[in-house]
């Protein structure tokens, strides 16, 4: 008689892996159009004369509006599964880059690039990294790690290959070839993944499963509003929204303050793309080094490295500075986006991992809203970025008093 092999586990492969490999083209879509912003920056500047507050002040906005969107995708994932969620998320996302082909006037970047873009963009993390914590526990620092280095193919490859359409045909129909490939790409890749391993019968990590697994068996752990009562969470919120006040002032701002210091647009484009692709190992490693070590000390690594990285850009206006800057930030911009969502499902579990990390994700948006904005603002002021990067290095130093703050490494609740 033989034997009856649960779906999803086709000749010992397990699903679990499809769905990384899933999850790392949505985060390579998604981050490599966030990153896309400081690419689009200078061109706008000059067609428009809008100032650098108003355009940094539409990112901003976008950063605003996934923040707000944030808690209820992830509520939405939990209760609906990431296939729906991702698939409105994705049209949303594609549509806000395409429109932006017939702007003419401020008023559309914030609707287009802010509002609709946004909205895509608070599905991106909360809903992947949420079906990552749910489909493994022990290499769950790891498979998290594999689906942002996804992202940080998208940062290499999205700018170098928008740059390389704006300086041909122009950023209108960059924008628009890109919207229309984020939608079909998005919307196509969400229908390969699946809640949970207890949907195909499966449990996390490829073991063997039980006669009659269910989602109470797979999903335990705090609920919404016992870790809601807890330091805990908000620790972990307040250090978000310090690691990403700084990551997306350096994400919108760092290849105009390139051109100010005399690189061609294409070589301030490549340092962006550096960054990117020295975020890929830091996802890898530290991704990796999280199972290892635990929430704390990775989250205390990742803030050492930007820190260092800041103290350095406060020197940088030379080529091979700001490359140098690139190679020493990128890692650490990898790690933050890695570590979060393990870090919830360590303290938390995953019974409400979603709701929870996005709320997590709620409070570092706040900060990415504020900081690219306050950025742009001083630099109207002072015409220099001086204060501004000054300004990063403070919130650097906060968040990494506030990681040391965190408890110790505890076991993660066991998912089954």
């Amino acid at each position: 008689m033989s034997k009856i092999r649960p779906m999803g586990s086709d000749k010992g492969f397990f699903h679990g892996y499809r769905i990384v490999a899933a999850c790392s083209v949505i985060q390579a879509v998604n981050l490599g159009g966030i990153f896309t912003f400081g690419v689009l920056f200078p061109e706008l500047e000059r067609e428009f004369g809008w100032s650098r507050t108003a355009i940094s002040g539409a990112t901003s906005f976008a950063f605003l509006v996934t923040g707000g969107c944030a808690v209820l995708m992830g509520r939405a994932g939990d209760r609906f599964g990431p296939r729906a969620v991702l698939s409105m998320a994705g049209i949303m996302f594609g549509l806000g880059y395409a429109l932006l082909f017939r702007m003419q006037a401020v008023w559309e970047l914030y609707l287009y690039l802010g509002l609709l873009t946004g909205i895509g963009l608070a599905a991106h993390d909360v809903t992947t990294l949420s079906t990552i914590a749910r489909w493994f526990v022990r290499r769950r620092g790891l498979m998290s790690g594999f689906t942002k280095a996804g992202g940080g193919v998208g940062q290499v490859v999205v700018p170098t290959v928008m740059a390389a359409l704006i300086a041909g045909p122009g950023w209108r129909i960059a924008c628009l070839l890109f919207g229309i490939t984020a939608i079909v790409v998005l919307v196509g890749t969400a229908q390969m993944l699946r809640r949970s391993p207890a949907a195909l019968g499966l449990k996390p990590d490829g073991e063997a499963p039980d006669p009659s697994p269910n989602r109470a068996q797979q999903e335990v752990g705090a609920s919404f509003r016992e870790a809601f009562r807890s330091r805990t969470i908000w620790l972990l919120g307040i250090a978000k929204f310090c690691d990403l006040f700084c990551l997306f002032t350096v994400i919108v701002h760092i290849v105009p303050f390139g051109v100010d210091h005399g690189l061609h647009p294409a070589m301030a484009a490549g340092v962006l793309s550096t960054i990117g692709a020295m975020s890929i190992a830091g996802r890898l490693l530290l991704g990796g080094a999280y199972d290892r070590f635990g929430a704390r000390r990775s989250l205390l690594a990742c803030f050492s490295l930007l820190t260092a990285s800041l103290v350095w850009l406060q020197f940088a206006d030379t080529t091979w500075s700001l490359f140098l800057f690139a190679a020493v930030y990128g890692p650490a911009h990898g790690g933050f986006f890695t570590i979060t969502s393990p870090s919830v499902a360590e303290y938390f579990g995953t019974r409400a991992h979603g709701t929870l990390f996005g709320l997590v994700i709620s409070c570092g948006t706040f900060g990415a809203t504020l900081g690219p904005i306050v950025a742009g603002s001083l630099f109207d002021m002072w015409g220099s970025y001086t204060i501004a990067f000054a300004l990063l290095l403070g919130f650097s130093l906060a968040g990494l008093a506030v990681a040391s703050m965190l408890p110790r490494p505890v076991q993660a609740p066991a998912a089954g």
